[in-house]
């Protein structure tokens, strides 16, 4: 298995590259007349973690809150949309759903660079690895189990009832998906990929029939919860900056992806339960979890599961070449950016894998 300590190499914070610096001050000016009962002073670290839309802890005598903001420089179309991730934890806040208390947004470039957001801190845990590493067979069941039912919980929502009819088209999410990806890969694109190649060609034609339309998180995985330090229950799910309305089977498929996860030694690359004994672990197998998503939502995957799966493989691969255009373009947030390229290949390969699980020739 691999060697790399994706826990130490994620986990906390970093001083911030200068293109991603933050003005200290100014931004402590700004919070103490939107952001209620902030006061200084203020200090500002970057997250290790996360790829996309640059993440930083503020810290303050009385209070820790967390800043996400677009990237700077040359942006794909549509890409690091923070208000709507501001919008939509919003949303899901007023309900009781499991998510940050989102404090303030502004559009304003001249107070931190690019357009951000301000939300609390959820002071828990983030497990960088699947298998979960120094955890124990029952922890791990039960963090699993409530993954699940965070999901589960997330797709049973009506959006006209949380105030987000207008989220999204949701209607074809799947084959608008597929269109998007293979466009963004396009305009990323650092070589040819044959596997990705024939994706773009032959999901169009294989897109599985649509399900009710539901707010979908997008990038839905264990890595992207803050778990309580005490209890296996869910604080905060983060990172909605692909969340619309659409398929929720695409949704919920997405974070399958972690069963089938090709092994990488590159701490650049995505963890994996591939090659685990998860019955020792504690890990449910993928069976069993799609089975607990059934029962929860009464949504089936499951006859159409190699189409989603090789969905999802060709979208993770088009999300990482978009990275890789970040770096050749010099705004890559992350110091394992560069990496990212490794991987974009062995995902194509096991995508188009799925696709002729599901007929593909």
């Amino acid at each position: 298995m691999t060697g790399i300590d994706r826990q130490q190499a994620f986990s906390g914070t970093k001083e911030s590259a200068p293109t991603l610096r933050l003005d200290a001050a100014r931004l402590e000016a700004y919070l103490v007349e939107h952001v209620k009962g902030f006061a200084g002073p203020l200090t500002v670290q970057q997250f290790k973690g996360g790829q996309s839309n640059p993440t930083y802890l503020l810290e303050t005598p009385a209070r820790r809150y967390v800043l996400r903001r677009k990237p700077p420089g040359k942006l794909l179309p549509s890409a690091h949309a923070v208000d709507r991730e501001y919008r939509v934890i919003g949303a899901l806040y007023a309900q009781g759903f499991p998510v940050a208390e989102p404090l303030c947004y502004c559009a304003d470039d001249s107070v931190a660079g690019t357009a951000f957001y301000i939300m609390g801190f959820a002071d828990g845990r983030v497990f960088w690895e699947p298998q979960m590493p120094g955890s124990n067979p029952t922890e791990r069941a039960t963090v699993y189990d409530a993954m699940n039912e965070t999901i589960a919980r997330l797709h049973t929502f009506d959006p006209a009832q949380i105030g987000l009819a207008d989220f999204g088209r949701g209607e074809n999410y799947v084959a608008r998906q597929v269109d998007r990806w293979s466009k963004q890969y396009r305009a990323s694109e650092t070589e040819k990929i044959d596997a990705m190649e024939r994706l773009i060609e032959w999901l169009p034609l294989h897109i599985p029939p649509a399900g009710p339309s539901r707010l979908v998180h997008g990038d839905y995985r264990i890595d992207n919860l803050i778990v309580a330090k005490d209890e296996p229950k869910v604080l905060a799910v983060l990172d909605w900056e692909l969340s619309t309305l659409g398929d929720p089977l695409a949704d919920f498929t997405y974070h399958l992806m972690a069963w089938h996860m090709p092994v990488t030694e590159s701490a650049a690359g995505t963890a994996t339960l591939a090659g685990h004994d998860l019955e020792r672990l504690g890990i449910p197998s993928m069976a069993d979890y799609v089975g607990a998503y059934v029962a929860r939502t009464r949504l089936d995957p499951r006859p159409h599961l190699p189409v989603y799966l090789a969905y999802n493989f060709f979208r993770i691969a088009a999300i990482l070449q978009g990275i890789i255009g970040r770096v050749r373009d010099g705004t890559a947030t992350s110091d394992f950016a560069p990496k990212k390229a490794d991987m974009i290949r062995p995902l194509a390969d096991k995508a188009w894998q799925f696709a002729r699980d599901a007929g593909a020739r």
